[in-house]
């Protein structure tokens, strides 16, 4: 990679992680047998939100675990259930939906901490497996569909759920579609592709459709870009799992700072919250960890379905 701007390197603060009480490693966990290698994991943290009241959310995959974690690094278990949680988005202050890698999507209770189905298949035909969503000012909702495609198998797929019910299949050709966020005037999409190793740039037509998709920004490694956020300038930032690092991106794509952790290379995703949206919360999920950075740009303001 030869860019013309020099990024600058810092390096994020271990903020807290999982308390060894909440750590009890099973070796027939059918997710750790797929994903990890067969190796007992004790947690794969991931889907952080940061909540209006003060406090984080974030999910383990593998045990169907919420946790709520408040500012002096305090864990609470808020719930656990027979699913995959993944990514979250807030739908309202006492909903949070989730992308579950065997349900479909989910609706958790922050009250009463019921979950519920929420979207669980296309037309009676299962999802391959959903992983992250977002919301536009509409309420309409993004997500991919993720599963175990790849290079081999490039028929991962990104779908819209308008606020009428109306499911459209915007994409079907990519190769492990991750993360997804939208540009600050919503005239964009950029999807992670983890196993293409790069960031798709999908620009969004009035009527709904999709035009001229390309490749925005290509990076390197052993896995590739997982969970995205983006500034209210519209700098696209990258949560990098493999390289153990987050790339904040200009309008060119070109990396002017590099977040480095100091916790492991597992940074699998990064929500903006805190005073002003100016923090960043990072998951590094084999340590079950999260860690935090400071930001001079806040965050872009998310959006639920209840903002219309």
């Amino acid at each position: 990679m030869i860019t013309l701007t020099q990024p600058v390197i810092r390096e994020a603060e271990f903020f807290t992680r999982l308390p060894d009480h909440y750590r009890h490693p099973d070796p027939a966990n059918a997710w750790s047998a797929a994903n990890r290698g067969g190796q007992a994991v004790d947690s794969f943290l991931e889907g952080p939100v940061w909540h209006p009241s003060g406090c984080l959310y974030v999910t383990d995959i593998p045990y169907g675990r919420i946790f709520r974690v408040d500012m002096n690094g305090e864990w609470e278990l808020i719930v656990q259930y027979a699913g995959e949680p993944n990514g979250m988005k807030l739908l309202d202050d006492d909903t949070l939906i989730i992308t579950d890698y065997q349900n479909g999507l989910m609706k958790l209770s922050l009250s009463d901490k019921s979950v519920t189905p929420w979207l669980t298949r296309r037309n009676s035909e299962s999802f391959k497996g959903v992983n992250d969503l977002t919301f536009d000012r509409c309420g309409n909702l993004y997500f991919t569909d993720q599963g175990q495609t790849g290079l081999h198998d490039p028929t991962g797929r990104v779908y819209r759920l308008g606020v009428d019910g109306r499911l459209d299949l915007l994409l079907d050709n990519c190769p492990s579609p991750n993360g997804l966020v939208l540009s600050p005037d919503e005239s964009v999409l950029y999807v992670a592709m983890t196993r293409g190793n790069c960031i798709w740039r999908v620009p969004l037509q009035r009527d709904g459709s999709v035009s001229k998709v390309g490749q925005f920004f290509t990076s390197y490694g052993p896995s590739g870009p997982d969970g995205l956020a983006i500034n209210a300038e519209g700098e696209l930032l990258i949560a990098n799992p493999g390289l153990g690092r987050l790339w904040l991106l200009n309008a060119l794509a070109e990396p002017i700072q590099i977040i480095t952790s100091p916790a492991g290379r597992s940074t699998t995703n990064v929500c903006y919250g805190g005073h002003h949206r100016r923090k960043l919360f990072i998951t590094e999920s084999v340590s079950g960890s999260i860690l935090t950075c400071e930001m001079t740009i806040p965050g872009n303001a998310l959006f639920s379905s209840q903002q219309q």
